[in-house]
């Protein structure tokens, strides 16, 4: 982690913010890997959309949004759509991406759960 622990944050939700901009990091990397290969559209439309959902809910954790349950939920839905997508293709974009992922939706679940 690059900054001191936010004051509001306990374990997990750190946890879930570091996950969080993991996922959107990698995502932007896949995403932009795939924009040279044929038939991945899909994996280029769900990669962003993960990666503008789950830097967003790294924000609202990080600012203690009130909001931030609900978006967990749909940034742990996307998520697992994309690291099935992922899954299906053998470059190591996509590969990082379906490994990083679930970890992600996981602790998203948790933070929604809270």
């Amino acid at each position: 982690m690059a900054l001191q622990q936010i004051d509001h944050a306990d374990d997990h939700m750190q946890e879930c913010i570091d996950n969080c901009l993991e996922a959107a990091q990698v995502c932007e990397w896949c995403a932009d890997a795939c924009a040279d290969e044929d038939g991945m559209a899909r994996c280029i439309r769900l990669c962003r959309d993960v990666a503008d959902i789950a830097s967003l809910h790294a924000r609202f954790m990080a600012r203690n949004s009130g909001y931030h349950e609900e978006l967990g939920e749909i940034c742990a839905d996307l998520c697992e759509e994309c690291a099935e997508e992922c899954e299906q293709h053998d470059d190591d974009h996509c590969q990082a991406c379906a490994e990083i992922l679930p970890k992600c939706a996981e602790s998203c679940r948790e933070m929604a759960s809270a």
